[in-house]
């Protein structure tokens, strides 16, 4: 194809070459690849601009992000920052039979899933100590003058006011729930008290407190509680298995055919002076032996979400809880005791016999250390026992204390008890059960069945003398006294026994631990008692920081997208400067052309051609 020539036309540095056929209607070459460039600058502006506004919202930045950037961890054991904003605070107030204590709790923002509960924490002081406060007598002994109810409680209240930032009291809400004490009141004056409370506490305090947030909680309320609390703590309610035993659910209310599987949760037994707690996650549904056991079973199976989302089934539980009064260490003692002074007492009037009524003459009692002598009863009934350290025939004995029926599954007092999967399950023993092991055995923490009741054959046999010679010598516990030491022979058997025959598991069972502390912190049913009572919190986070993101993304598009049409702007006039320049340079190119050949201007104007024009090939 032919080129033209504008050697005359342009000077030796501005020497292009086009397509012959369409040179006469295009603009001067200079001209055009400027405004080439300028197009294509403009072009790309105008896709970079579509591209950020219309296909990278804010919401891209995704609310797990945006939540941990703002969020505090809060630890177990580093004091807790009052003046960190993003901070919340709980409270709970146990209202015991002997006393009340309060306990204050904080946890960060929920970080946007609704499949993960709360990171609630016990708040700490800044010597890292628990913020706790204890309380005497219990909140019962107001029963009588219910007007004072509120004095009572003013100083566990005045407590938390202190420790809590004061723009946090009113999103911080206030529990005050009642336990054993309480439950032995008459009802009118169990409601004169609460009366009390919800009438005074709201003039002058100002944390989130309605009526429901004070009330006397039931046995099976306080198991559920308690059971929450230690599973939190041991991570179980996070289902990412990270190698961790699995068990499969037949979630409760669900449709779903196939079993859920996750983490498997741990089992509760808790053993204190006067009842006996079990707790654990039924996880298949429950079949009955009668219409009489499906009847009970309705006061003692607990179905919850502990989850935000009630259309999630993460943290669907059936949880069985049942409390035995009287089935404590110290009451089982005392019924022992009784029965061995009514049976004593009727055999001496029929045989005409003064056994135990001198220290000469003593009943021998199996469950006290070898050579032991004691007084039981009352000063008007009082009986001289003697120990005769005899561990086997301890555990026989009281084995009629349990209570047990032939009816299948059941347990203690014939109570309905689920079959417990025993191959893939997993239980913490609390109080009694920690003491039993420990405090004079040594032998808390993994339980063996074997070689405890070897230690407790040992402990039981051995002289009363010898016992208070090691006891002086500091080699046991530095917790354990000489009431532990005098009744250890009983409540090593008494453990065994409920353990083994009341809630039937077997003798070689490995998966039990005794223990104080849950990695090395005390866990208080309260601690479960507020992680289900703000199980709905995280939703008023999650729809508050939609709220935010959907303003901020607007105030950032609005911004965002001004700062673009700027650069656009900014396009627009360096293209016209560009066009303005090319004119001007176009004007000058005319004038050269018409000192170099008058009859070309025409031709550049009109574009028509000149056969007179050189070609060059």
């Amino acid at each position: 194809m032919g080129r033209i020539s504008f050697s005359c036309l342009f000077p030796a540095a501005w020497h292009f070459s086009l397509p012959s056929q369409i040179l006469p209607r295009l603009l001067p070459p200079s001209f055009r690849q400027l405004l080439f460039v300028g197009l294509l600058l403009f072009l790309l502006g105008t896709l970079y601009l579509l591209l950020v506004t219309g296909k990278l919202p804010a919401s891209w930045i995704t609310k797990e992000n945006h939540f941990h950037s703002h969020m505090a961890r809060v630890t177990d054991v580093d004091a807790t920052d009052a003046t960190n904003p993003d901070l919340n605070y709980g409270l709970v107030v146990d209202c015991g039979s002997s006393g009340s204590r309060m306990y204050v709790y904080c946890w960060p923002s929920h970080n946007g899933n609704p499949r993960k509960l709360l990171d609630i924490r016990q708040m700490r002081d800044q010597n890292r100590k628990s913020v706790v406060m204890k309380i005497k007598p219990g909140i019962s002994k107001m029963a009588q003058t219910p007007e004072k109810a509120s004095d009572y409680i003013y100083p566990l209240l005045s407590f938390a006011a202190e420790h809590i930032p004061k723009n946090k009291h009113i999103e911080t809400p206030l529990y005050i729930l009642c336990t054993a004490g309480m439950r032995i009141l008459p009802e009118s004056q169990q409601e004169a008290i609460l009366e009390d409370l919800r009438t005074d506490i709201p003039v002058h305090f100002n944390f989130l407190f309605s009526d429901s947030h004070v009330e006397v909680i039931s046995g099976k309320q306080e198991g559920v509680y308690a059971w929450i609390g230690i599973n939190f703590v041991l991570g179980k309610f996070n289902h990412a298995h990270n190698g961790d035993a699995v068990v499969e659910v037949n979630v409760p209310g669900s449709d779903q055919q196939e079993a859920l599987v996750r983490k498997r949760t741990a089992g509760v037994l808790d053993m204190g002076g006067v009842s006996t707690q079990i707790a654990f996650e039924v996880p298949k549904t429950v079949s009955f032996a009668s219409p009489q056991q499906e009847e009970m079973a309705k006061n003692l199976l607990a179905e919850f979400n502990l989850g935000c989302d009630a259309h999630q089934t993460d943290h669907v539980y059936r949880v069985y809880v049942s409390t035995f009064l009287g089935f404590g260490g110290n009451a089982a003692r005392q019924r022992y005791e009784d029965n061995l002074i009514k049976n004593t007492t009727t055999r001496n009037k029929l045989l005409g016999q003064h056994v135990g009524e001198m220290a000469e003459s003593p009943v021998l009692d199996p469950c006290l250390p070898a050579d032991l002598q004691d007084q039981i009863g009352t000063p008007e009934q009082k009986l001289h026992v003697l120990g005769t350290g005899d561990f086997d025939r301890c555990r026989h004995k009281l084995h009629s204390f349990l209570n047990h029926t032939s009816e299948t599954q059941t347990s203690l007092n014939g109570i309905f008890q689920p079959a417990i999967d025993y191959n893939n399950s997993q239980f913490y023993g609390f109080s009694e059960f920690y003491y039993c092991t420990e405090d004079v055995l040594r032998m808390g923490g993994d339980y063996n069945a074997s070689k405890y009741t070897q230690a407790a054959k040992s402990y039981c046999a051995t002289q009363w003398k010898t016992l208070r010679e090691r006891f002086d010598s500091g080699l046991y516990a530095s917790h354990a006294d000489l009431h532990r030491l005098q009744y250890q022979c009983f409540k090593s058997a008494w453990m065994y026994e409920v353990l083994h025959s009341g809630f039937s598991f077997p003798t070689d069972y490995k998966n039990l631990k005794t223990v104080f502390l849950v990695y090395d912190k005390e866990v208080q049913w309260t601690l479960g008692a507020i992680l289900f009572r703000t199980r709905f919190l995280p939703l008023r986070d999650i729809q508050q920081e939609s709220l935010k993101g959907v303003h901020s993304h607007w105030r950032h598009s609005f911004s965002f997208v001004n700062n673009h049409y700027l650069f656009l702007v900014c396009i627009f006039i360096v293209l016209l400067s560009i066009i303005l320049y090319m004119l001007r340079l176009r004007r000058i190119h005319r004038r050269a052309a018409q000192r170099c050949s008058p009859s070309f201007v025409p031709w550049l104007e009109e574009g028509l051609g000149s056969p007179t024009l050189p070609i060059n090939l």
